[in-house]
């Protein structure tokens, strides 16, 4: 049996309804493969991890993973999964979401598990677009461009996600591409393994409610796009530099060894009850 097939056999459900939902060119499918290669490759129990998904495509891989998995609310993954890791801290937890899942309508909930660098793996699939509620304009959406809520160009500027995170305390900052599949296996790696907030940002391709309104003849025009309009971090000079030319960084921006919430809590933990006997 090929590995690829063995890979499908072990960590995917099959009594769940396939083909998958994601629509052809779709990001998502990548992403999947990669998350599962990582997990595969770092040889965790998969008992050992738990994945938390909120609402919209990014959600139905909590549907498809042989995981300990959790479907919940919009917006509100982050809560759960920082419930999960601070009652079981030794489970490595895994949080996917999309940008109008964790930017919009979780905004709060991402600024604030960065802040407290609670030891949760923050998978961000950035669509730039509401993809399975109709195509409205996200938080992600590029300034000037065109959705089903913005028809004559969006006037908000967009998060840049790594930079928010950052400034709101998480210690493991990265970005990368669903072209780049190589590098997002060892980025999601890494974010699993790092101890405290760990974040990585996937620009994830939406040719069915994004590419089609903004002008990309189909979803190998979004892939070239991707391509050509990024650069690697470690070619810059400084990692917080912007290219001259508009391109967008992909790579790690941030990698600091800090203890987690679920560290510094259990440690207090132990204190108190040793000053109490």
């Amino acid at each position: 049996m090929a590995d690829v097939t063995q890979l499908i056999h072990d960590y995917l459900r099959h009594n769940k309804k396939f083909p998958h939902v994601f629509c052809a060119g779709c990001g998502h499918g990548i992403v999947l493969g990669s998350l599962i290669r990582s997990v595969h490759a770092l040889g965790l129990p998969k008992d050992d991890v738990v994945l938390v998904a909120g609402i919209g495509c990014s959600g139905r891989m909590a549907v498809y993973v042989d995981f300990n998995t959790v479907h919940t609310t919009h917006g509100r993954a982050l809560t759960f999964a920082t419930g999960i890791k601070m009652a079981n801290p030794k489970l490595k937890v895994i949080c996917v979401m999309g940008d109008g899942d964790a930017l919009s309508i979780g905004g709060n909930h991402l600024i604030h598990a960065a802040r407290r660098n609670i030891g949760v793996t923050a998978l961000i699939l950035n669509n730039q677009i509401y993809g399975m509620t109709g195509g409205q304009c996200s938080s992600a959406t590029p300034q000037g461009d065109i959705s089903m809520t913005t028809p004559f160009g969006s006037l908000e500027k967009a998060f840049d996600i790594a930079d928010m995170c950052k400034a709101a305390g998480a210690s493991y900052v990265a970005r990368g591409t669903s072209f780049h599949a190589i590098q997002l296996d060892r980025l999601i790696s890494s974010a699993i393994m790092h101890p405290g907030f760990s974040v990585v940002e996937v620009f994830s391709p939406c040719p069915t409610q994004y590419g089609r309104k903004n002008k990309f003849r189909n979803a190998v025009d979004m892939y070239k796009w991707l391509k050509s309009n990024t650069v690697k971090v470690e070619t810059l000079k400084e990692p917080d530099r912007k290219p001259a030319d508009g391109r967008i960084p992909i790579g790690v921006f941030r990698d600091v060894d800090e203890p987690g919430l679920e560290e510094r809590y259990f440690e207090l933990q132990r204190k108190l009850m040793g000053q109490n006997r």
